[in-house]
């Protein structure tokens, strides 16, 4: 019996050893059935599979493509003749730390007054801000203006105002070290790209005793939002978060940045001129909500246009003496005639 036993408990652990490799089989043909479909359900999930990738895929790409058109605007530079444009405009020359280069122009008022720095919008530059310069300039101010990196002749990427902030402190840096203005009562103004600048820089130096912006935002994100939402691909699902995670990894050295809301604290004692246009709602309404944010003094206007650029020339003109009268009464300009 003890030998039969045996024999039996042998032939069972044989048989579990030979019974072993069946559910690899099993397993093998379950992944056999997908590359190969036969079933109808089969076929379905990798149906279904293949379009998922491919929708993905082909997200990613349009996003990718749409991400750099956005931050990457039209460049151009206006040019003139410093010798001989009115205003007898002088060349300036300033490194921005780590990334390299710009140029500027400085239109002269009276010596040791105040300078008014003038910050351009998206897709734009400074050339088409020379009549609000030659307004300033004619209640004399010294004003100086300059190029954001790629909206010149550089080929560089738009941060929205991010990479743009420490431009404006290069620049601020190279009108503080003239003997011929008064380096510490400084004016900013900024469209758009340029009052989200203007804001951050003027939140952490003193030297600014009087800012006017027009058409600003709390935070970049929200403005390469408006910008997604202008390409007409915001119905496409996951376009905008597509879009979104590109800016966000490009510029994830800032991503601690804090939004100007939070800094606006700082900004109390200096005078504040709010600008918005009943033409563009969403920059009108965080406008609205960054002066409701503001401590005093302050002040908003409402425009049936907010964009200085686009404005007719009776508008213009409507415009620069509104944003000249406000730096009257919050910066005066004080100095002697230059020789």
């Amino acid at each position: 019996m003890r030998g039969g036993e045996r024999s039996l408990r042998f032939a069972n652990v044989l048989g579990s050893a030979n019974r072993a490799p069946r559910p690899l089989t099993g397993c093998m043909g379950f992944l056999s059935e997908f590359r190969y479909p036969t079933k109808w359900y089969s076929k379905l999930i990798m149906a279904a599979l293949a379009v998922a990738f491919f929708s993905l895929l082909t997200t990613a790409t349009v996003s990718g493509f749409l991400l750099y058109r956005i931050v990457s605007p039209v460049q151009s530079r206006a040019e003139i003749n410093t010798k001989d444009f009115p205003g007898h405009p002088g060349d300036v020359t300033f490194d921005v730390p780590g990334m390299g280069r710009r140029e500027g122009w400085f239109f002269p008022g009276l010596r040791s007054a105040p300078t008014i720095i003038l910050c351009h919008g998206y897709q734009s530059n400074s050339g088409e801000l020379l009549t609000l310069v030659t307004a300033l300039q004619d209640n004399q101010y010294n004003v100086f203006v300059f190029d954001f990196d790629a909206h010149s002749a550089s080929h560089g990427l738009t941060t929205f105002g991010f990479r743009e902030t420490q431009e404006l402190r290069a620049a601020i840096a190279a009108v503080a070290q003239r003997d011929d203005v008064d380096r510490q009562r400084l004016g900013l103004w900024g469209a758009n790209l340029g009052g989200y600048t203007a804001i951050a820089v003027a939140a952490g130096d003193p030297r600014v005793r009087a800012l006017a912006v027009d058409s600003v935002y709390d935070r970049p994100v929200e403005m390469l939002r408006l910008q997604f939402e202008r390409s007409g691909l915001s119905p496409i699902p996951l376009m905008r978060r597509s879009v979104e995670l590109g800016f966000r990894w490009l510029n994830s050295s800032y991503r601690h940045e804090p939004p100007l809301s939070a800094r606006l604290p700082r900004l109390a004692g200096v005078p504040k001129l709010y600008i918005m246009g009943s033409d563009e709602p969403q920059l009108a309404q965080s406008t609205s909500e960054l002066f409701r944010g503001s401590p005093e003094p302050r002040e908003q206007v409402l425009l049936a246009h907010g964009n200085y650029v686009g404005m007719r020339d009776d508008e213009k003109r409507i415009y620069e003496n509104r944003i000249a009268s406000f730096f009257l009464l919050n910066l005066p300009p004080s100095g002697r005639p230059r020789r």
